[in-house]
């Protein structure tokens, strides 16, 4: 009995053949009329991480993204109102509350000046809050932007947003857009690496590094700083390196034979990243070990080869501190090792940002001073040590949080801690390096930092600037999904990308 497709084709008569005939000839014809517009990865299916040109000129070839999970409070770091003294303590104005949504804050809270100090530094006179001790060495190679704004107040879709362009889930994310663009430059390492510290991961959970509807061969690779830089990465017990060899090449060609019987693009992906995690086997665990470091480079970020985290610091960030938390300085220290070594994009996500002042965790009095003294040495020796290699120019660094905090106080005056509530109309990111010009403040906001009055920046903004230095145009880099043309700034488009702000 001859199967049922082979029934249907002798069931075909000749009208139908020709039918179908016209139908696929032109879905040909147009298909090779496309083919100079297909994506770029999808040009060398077999390596879709190859390295590739950018179709416009880049300031980048790299990008180091430190989010601080959470949201640092841009009043109490790098936007001074002395205003909010005279306030401080006052109700807020019906015309801050009125019409307004908050995550947390009900009734009529009270004005909260800063309880830090600012002083100018660099030869453009930046003013920083008395927290940074180390980040006023290096100001003048640093742009201050006070006016980014975001659509979402709550962390979760507002870390969606920011990283993936929106606030639902599914969308990719921005350094696999990147990976996508530009591929990787080192074919025995990920084109896009994740570090996190802080002991829990963002709100959005790892939504905010994934591939969503591209191939997921473009999505972060997690890797950690002690024990086994990737889990699984690893041979089984008892299978050495030629059997793991032996084994792929068995599933290669099972992959092969799906592929070319079905068509799915991610059995192709499939077949690309176990030949890359056989490659890492080797490259992963040489980039990962800081111990190859000079004692004062390690010293320059403050890091330490080996570190754990102690297990309550999720807890209570000022317990990681006691113990001499070197958790992110070591994960500044692996970012620049691994651009060093051609990795695209790097991640890194610190968390124990959130300061409500409804513990003592979250207290901006204590407890901010704390995660500031966590980062700051590692943040201005990843600046230094990048600019003193020749790497700085060709390495976009970016820091901030998905918002800002407010100017009134999120909590009761009776309560012993100090917070604020989450503020998407205004908020400050750092940006360095990569063609960003550095030494300069961009934007500024109104008398006591509540909305923006000079050049707004919003999210998509951010991402248009980000992928512009890579040299990846953001309006024509896209992604066919669900009948649109997906973008990383939305399939809207609506973006710019400030020339003031770069090089």
């Amino acid at each position: 009995m001859l199967p049922l497709s082979h029934e249907i084709a002798r069931a075909a008569t000749r009208r139908h053949f020709f039918q179908n005939c016209g139908v696929g000839l032109g879905a040909m014809a147009l298909g090779s009329l496309l083919a100079g517009e297909r994506p770029a990865a999808a040009a060398d299916d077999a390596n879709p991480l190859r390295p590739r040109q950018p179709p416009l000129p880049a300031r980048a070839k790299h990008v180091i993204y430190l989010h601080m999970a959470g949201s640092p409070s841009q009043l109490d770091l790098f936007d001074h109102k002395p205003a909010l003294k005279k306030y401080d303590g006052q109700p807020c104005p019906k015309e801050y509350l009125e019409g307004k949504r908050f995550a947390f804050i009900r009734g009529v809270p009270n004005m909260l000046a800063s309880p830090f100090s600012f002083q100018k530094h660099g030869q453009a006179g930046i003013e920083l809050s008395e927290l940074w001790k180390h980040l006023p060495e290096v100001i003048d190679d640093v742009a201050v932007v006070k006016s980014l704004n975001t659509e979402q107040f709550n962390h979760a879709p507002a870390q969606l947003l920011l990283h993936t362009g929106t606030s639902l889930l599914g969308g990719a994310s921005m350094g696999a857009w990147s990976t996508y663009g530009l591929g990787s430059e080192n074919e025995n390492l990920p084109g896009f690496v994740v570090l996190t510290s802080g002991g829990k991961t963002p709100d959005a959970g790892k939504s905010v590094w994934g591939s969503g509807f591209l191939p997921s061969v473009y999505q972060g690779v997690q890797c950690r700083s002690p024990g086994d830089p990737v889990l699984f990465l690893s041979n089984p017990a008892g299978l050495d390196r030629a059997g793991r060899r032996e084994t792929l090449d068995a599933l290669a060609q099972l992959n092969q034979f799906q592929a070319e019987s079905f068509g799915d693009a991610e059995t192709v992906t499939r077949i690309a990243q176990y030949e890359l995690a056989f490659r890492m086997q080797m490259a992963v665990p040489e980039v990962m070990d800081i111990s190859r470091e000079p004692q004062h480079i390690l010293d320059l970020y403050g890091a330490v080869p080996g570190f754990v985290p102690e297990s309550d610091a999720a807890a209570d960030p000022r317990v990681a501190y006691k113990g001499g938390d070197a958790a992110f300085a070591n994960n500044c220290l692996l970012a620049r090792r691994l651009v060093e070594a051609g990795v695209r994009f790097v991640q890194l996500y610190d968390w124990g940002w959130d300061h409500h002042g409804v513990s003592p965790g979250e207290d901006i009095t204590n407890t901010l001073p704390i995660k500031i003294q966590q980062i700051d040495r590692a943040l201005t020796g990843l600046i230094k040590d990048l600019k003193q290699r020749g790497l700085l120019d060709e390495t976009l660094i970016v820091w901030g949080g998905e918002f800002g905090r407010t100017p009134m106080a999120q909590n009761s005056p009776k309560q012993p801690f100090v917070g604020r509530d989450h503020h998407p109309y205004a908020f400050t990111m750092l940006m360095a390096g990569g063609g960003v010009r550095g030494g300069q403040t961009y934007g500024q906001t109104d008398d006591i930092g509540y909305y923006i009055t000079e050049n707004p920046m919003t999210v998509r903004d951010l991402q248009a600037v980000i992928l512009g230095q890579l040299g990846l145009d953001p309006w024509k880099l896209t992604y066919p999904w669900q009948g649109l043309d997906q973008r990383l700034i939305g399939v809207e488009g609506i973006a710019k990308a400030p020339p003031e702000l770069v090089g």
